[in-house]
């Protein structure tokens, strides 16, 4: 009986010890945790100073994303004996300039993708990469300061393909309007006096107008995270089958060094482009701005991210 009770004090008295340890080590991480969140609370806040200082402010952040495959005699499936893969990047990049009366925004976005899928018993099927996705945007924003936060300006903004159709077709707005700047990282840009000017060789389909345009572009990076956000529409005054918008959003996670994970999607709406692929890809002569459906074009790509 001694010798049990002897034991069970030894257990009890371990147990407790063992507590207590797990207890310290558990209220040192947390003192650890804050003072890690501390660190970084200053670090951000230095570097939100800096962003604000007078000069040029460069960067730049990518995500590229990859598979293969390769099966045989997979019977399950509709073609038992394929090889498959598909590749695709993009990359923002940014060079604004902040002065103490006026600021000049530039900013570009390219997005391109390949697919392969060949079938193994087609002999006469397309087994090369295809183009997937072809997306390449490039804006520029001067405005000069009335106050801190609102500036008159003048935008450029082009928007096309460059794998297939480059410039066929092809936007480019010109206007003049106001800014506003909420955020730093926020400008949101309403100018009612814009030529949205289109570039194709399908001049009975695409028609270039004057409207109004609007810009918004936010872009951050809070500690590992980088993303950056950007909705462009055009409101043509000569009718509403001429306006277009897209949004585009990156988003960027660093795991190692430079290197993380990330993730790009994008929306777009033009019903020019619609009644386009109608007539000259489905081969629907008879469509027209009535009859087309005007679905909304998404693309996304999840992958490896580089931030420079």
């Amino acid at each position: 009986m001694r010798k049990l009770l002897l034991s069970a004090l030894c257990a009890l008295t371990a147990t407790a010890a063992f507590a207590q340890t797990e207890a310290e080590l558990k209220a040192a991480l947390a003192e650890k945790k804050d003072s890690i969140a501390a660190i970084q609370g200053r670090a951000d806040a230095i570097k939100a100073q800096i962003a604000a200082l007078p000069g040029w402010k460069t960067g730049a952040f990518g995500t590229i994303g990859g598979s293969i495959s390769n099966f045989n005699n997979w019977y399950a499936q509709g073609i038992p004996n394929n090889s498959s893969g598909n590749i695709g990047f993009t990359v923002n990049a940014f060079a604004n300039l902040q002065e103490e009366k006026f600021f000049w925004r530039n900013s570009g976005n390219l997005n391109l993708s390949w697919v392969k899928l060949d079938d193994e018993d087609d002999p006469t099927d397309n087994d090369g990469f295809r183009n997937a996705v072809d997306v390449f945007n490039l804006t520029s924003l001067y405005g000069w300061k009335l106050s801190e936060k609102f500036a008159i300006f003048a935008l450029g903004e082009y928007r096309t393909t460059l794998l297939d159709n480059f410039n066929d077709p092809g936007y480019l707005d010109l206007g003049v309007g106001g800014t506003w700047t909420p955020l730093a990282n926020l400008v949101v840009v309403v100018h009612p006096l814009n030529y949205n000017f289109v570039f194709s060789d399908e001049d009975t389909i695409f028609e270039s107008s004057l409207g109004a345009k609007v810009v918004a572009d936010y872009t951050r990076d809070i500690g590992a995270i980088a993303f950056k956000s950007n909705l462009s529409a055009f409101l043509s005054y000569e009718g509403s089958d001429l306006n277009n918008w897209t949004w585009v959003n990156s988003f960027s996670y660093t795991l190692w060094k430079m290197i993380g994970v990330g993730f790009d999607f994008g929306l777009r709406s033009n019903k020019q482009e619609a009644v386009n692929y109608a007539v000259n890809t489905l081969g629907d002569t008879d469509a027209d701005f009535d009859s087309v459906d005007n679905d909304l074009q998404t693309y996304w790509t999840l992958g490896l991210s580089y931030k420079f």
